[in-house]
């Protein structure tokens, strides 16, 4: 080989190595759609939506059970334990006890 020639044979052997090596790409086609939460800000959004779900599930409890948390607030922490002890009695299957005037 001359000295113009070598350089040329080396780009030669390069691109074809590139071409012949598989190509990585951005997105892994091959990995299932519903895989579980990989990054820290995945984990604390799904942490932060099981959270919501868990306060709105326990007020939807509390309302059905006489808390109304837009009603009248004069008797604010008895009517939340009201409805928190009829809960608890419903819970331990005991009946709930006399509500407070």
């Amino acid at each position: 080989m001359n000295k113009r020639t070598a350089p040329l044979a080396i780009v030669a052997m390069s691109v074809a190595a590139l071409v012949a090596a598989p190509v990585a790409q951005a997105q892994d086609t091959a990995a299932p759609a519903a895989t579980p939460a990989s990054t820290p800000k995945q984990i604390k959004k799904a942490e932060r939506k099981a959270a919501r779900a868990k306060k709105n599930a326990e007020l939807k409890e509390l309302e059905k059970n006489g808390y109304n948390p837009a009603g009248e607030q004069t008797d604010y922490p008895q009517n939340l334990q009201n409805a928190q002890s009829k809960i608890n009695a419903q819970k331990a299957g005991k009946p709930a006890p006399a509500s407070a005037p």
